[in-house]
């Protein structure tokens, strides 16, 4: 698959949101390059380090990520010329998703306790990931959930 491709082109192929979210992002590497560049790791040496990963690993992925409009590249020094990756609002809506995950880890992973915290900046309490219903505003958990088919779902 193209890392040039559409999203309608993604969702069209698979007909899952899903699997077309795997498709950009479903590799350990490029969610760890997202855990990075939320932690506020921007440049090309500072992910090197902080992903130890090969080179042409975090440029491939960096650039697949462009190519799929999660992150920009934006100049942050003219000689020579380096960039800093930055999250596009696409970018930044994967946080719910890079929280659930790091939450299930933690859960089922972390025997003696999370091994970092996530805290609300303005009063340090630590955050909890919920689901909650836009009507009611009722916490749901998996049984309270349902899928019905929605307005994207093609003709069988």
């Amino acid at each position: 698959m193209s890392n040039n491709q559409s999203n309608d082109q993604l969702l069209g192929e698979v007909a899952c949101s899903i699997a077309a979210t795997l498709d950009v992002i479903g590799d350990r590497w490029t969610l760890l390059i997202l855990r990075d560049i939320f932690r506020g790791y921007w440049k090309f040496g500072e992910l090197l380090d902080e992903g130890q990963m090969a080179r042409n690993l975090l440029s491939n992925r960096l650039n697949a990520l462009i190519a799929h409009g999660v992150l920009e590249k934006i100049p942050y020094q003219d000689r020579p010329v380096r960039y800093e990756y930055r999250l596009t609002k696409k970018g930044t809506d994967l946080s719910s998703a890079l929280v659930a995950l790091m939450a299930w880890g933690d859960r089922w992973y972390a025997e003696h306790g999370p091994p970092t915290l996530l805290v609300h900046t303005k009063c340090d309490t630590p955050l909890h990931e919920v689901v909650r219903c836009s009507t009611c505003n009722e916490t749901v958990g998996p049984g309270g959930i349902r899928s019905r088919p929605g307005p994207g779902r093609k003709p069988a």
